[in-house]
């Protein structure tokens, strides 16, 4: 049970073990872009490139819904393993055998829709994943086992992502290969946090602090990307210093390949920037056109 290309990954490495996939289930198919054309889970396009053929069930629902119920009963698992599927599991489900849930952080920490961005976001010296029993509350099962790798400067969230991916698939396999010996350990609820389904309007920044919008940069650059309240794009970005003080915005120099804004605190690289409904420009190309010089606010 998966959906984005994190789950891809499990299964691909599922494939390739010695357990038998006897089916796929994830979400349903969302209009997406300006034409919104209708566009499968990243999951069920692989199981279709490939010409996998085992079922890919893709029910609105799982709560109160015996077809689904019935599907999974009839396939008869030994193992339900689910990573990022984007719904929780009822209890009849769970019932019916031992479901393991793949999270991308190291639990009890960001238990939630969005863990990895916020790893980043908080600047953590480790981003990792769990593998634990599901349970029909969000992300606190038992754990089973970790693996976890160490949180680059630079490391955007799309490379996080996919080093995550990869550590999180050889973990199922572990998992599932010593499940007879592994001894579960609760979660410590008192420490649990918390993170969010990320909507567009959280990649809105300003310049008060270079380090926050270097860590929101780097989090939300697949999406939503990070923008001025005036909706102008900051892309391929570079925290400088963290600790100089300024007036908030200011070019302070224009070089060859990017330009050096200003925060109230520290100070960033920019390369590229988008305007609305624009293409993206480098940044220096931008400034010729808006006419800005060192000095001027960019806003």
């Amino acid at each position: 049970m998966g959906t984005p290309s994190y789950a891809t990954e499990i299964l691909k490495e599922l494939l390739n073990s010695s357990y038998e996939v006897v089916g796929v289930f994830t979400q349903e198919d969302k209009p997406v872009g300006r034409k919104q054309l209708l566009t499968p889970p990243d999951i069920k396009q692989y199981c279709l490139d490939n010409n996998l053929d085992f079922p890919i069930l893709q029910p609105k629902k799982l709560k109160d819904n015996l077809a689904a119920y019935i599907a999974i009963r009839e396939l008869n698992p030994d193992f339900i393993v689910v990573a990022a599927y984007g719904q929780i599991l009822p209890k009849e489900i769970l019932s019916l055998a031992p479901c393991i849930n793949l999270h991308a952080s190291i639990l009890p920490s960001y238990r939630g829709a969005s863990p990895i961005q916020e790893g980043i976001l908080n600047d953590d010296e480790y981003l990792g994943v769990t593998s634990m029993f599901m349970e029909e509350g969000l992300d606190c099962g038992d754990i089973l086992g970790y693996s976890y790798l160490k949180n680059d400067k630079n490391m955007l969230v799309s490379e996080a992502f996919e080093k995550l991916s990869n550590l999180a698939a050889k973990l199922t396999i572990t998992t599932l290969d010593n499940f007879e010996n592994l001894k579960a350990i609760k979660q410590n609820n008192n420490s649990a946090s918390f993170c969010k389904k990320i909507k567009k309007e959280d990649g809105e920044v300003d310049f008060s602090n270079a380090k926050k919008l270097f860590l929101k940069y780097k989090a939300y650059s697949f999406w939503p990307g990070v923008f001025l309240k005036s909706e102008l794009k900051l892309k391929d970005i570079e925290l400088l210093e963290d600790s100089s003080k300024n007036i908030a915005g200011e070019i302070l120099s224009i070089e060859k390949d990017f330009i050096v804004v200003a925060c109230e605190i520290g100070s960033l690289k920019i390369k590229t920037l988008q305007a609305p409904s624009k293409k993206e420009i480098k940044a220096t190309e931008y400034l010729k056109g808006q006419r800005l010089n060192i000095k001027d606010i960019l806003e």
